[in-house]
Parts: structure tokens; sequence; C-alpha cells
């Protein structure tokens, strides 16, 4: 076993396949943490609620219960994390990943919430919040690194603006968080 940085993987550690440093979400742990608070406190509301009323049975104990976990389920962040060559995600039900070295689409799409969509030269997607990437410079600098080799390859037919408007962000809010902890901005 070798080991790199954060990354252990068996093998000969060549220098072509030597693995790179995992980047993770920083604020996922956080956003669990939300979540399961949320959905917690809906059912212990809706128990309490119940209860107060003399209402409360098994069968509606279990109706509130099961309703929680149904909260608890949508409001469940997907963990993010990117590699060299790659970016995951995953959720409670499945993990997806795309290979950012290959990147052949980068598309945002604006809707209830705006999502980052990415397809590889093999077919993986991937739909992830663009807010990620933004808040988390060890998954920007991964991700941008690579798309870059896709760009440069001519692998990337469609989304070099959309990467360009991205990058843009993301210098946008690293200039804030810096100027905001010198003391120089709002």
């Amino acid at each position: 076993m070798r080991q790199y940085g954060n990354d252990v993987r068996p093998g000969a550690g060549t220098p072509a396949h030597r693995p790179g440093r995992v980047a993770h979400d920083r604020h996922w742990a956080r956003d669990l943490h939300t979540s399961v608070c949320s959905s917690v406190a809906l059912c212990g509301l809706l128990l309490l609620f119940d209860w107060g009323t003399g209402n409360l049975t098994w069968a509606r104990g279990a109706l509130w219960c099961t309703l929680g976990a149904l909260l608890f389920l949508v409001l469940c962040p997907p963990r993010v994390c990117a590699g060299e060559g790659w970016l995951a995600t995953r959720s409670l039900l499945r993990r997806r990943g795309v290979r950012t070295d290959l990147l052949v689409s980068v598309r945002v799409t604006d809707g209830v919430s705006r999502r980052l969509v990415l397809r590889d030269a093999f077919g993986g997607r991937l739909e992830i919040d663009p807010r990620v990437l933004v808040d988390n410079p060890g998954l920007w600098y991964r991700f941008e690194e690579d798309a870059r080799t896709s760009a440069a390859s001519g692998r990337l037919r469609c989304g070099a603006s959309a990467l360009r408007d991205l990058a843009g962000q993301v210098d946008r809010e690293t200039a804030l968080t810096v100027f905001r902890i010198s003391g120089l901005g709002p």
C-alpha cells in the first residue's frame, strides 16, 4: 500500500496512476444536521400536537414518523467529492459520477433551483448544485483543472461559456470572502 495525501490505494504507485488529493464538500455535515433537525422537529411537533389534543394513536404516530422520514429523504444533501479526473455524488439511494477530464457537456439549468448538469464521454451524467462548487474552493479547483483539460483536448463541445460564468462567480465569492475576513468588506 502506498499513501498519497489523504488517499490510500493499493498498487505500484507509478506516476501515471498516482492519485491526487480528494476534495470533499466542507458544508455537507452542516447541511445534513439541518435536514435531520428539520425532520425530527416536524415529527416531534406533529406527535406533540396529536398528544395534546388526545388524538394520538399508534397509526397516527407511525404516519407522523413516516412523514418525518420522507422529509429527511427530500432534504438530505448528497455528498459531493472530487479527485483527479472525477467528480461524484453519493446520496442515500444512489451514487453517481462523471469523468471530469473527459467532459463533453456542461450546462446550467434554471428552474426552482439551479443545477449544473455534467456529461462525460462515457455517457455518465451528474447533476449538482453549482453553489457546492462556489462554496468549496477545493472542489472547484479539482473540477476546473479537469474541465480545462477537457476543453483543451477538444472534447468539451458544449458549456465553455457556462464554465466561464461559474468561474466568475467563484472568483467574486472568493474576493468577497477575502475582503470580509480582512475587514475591508461589508
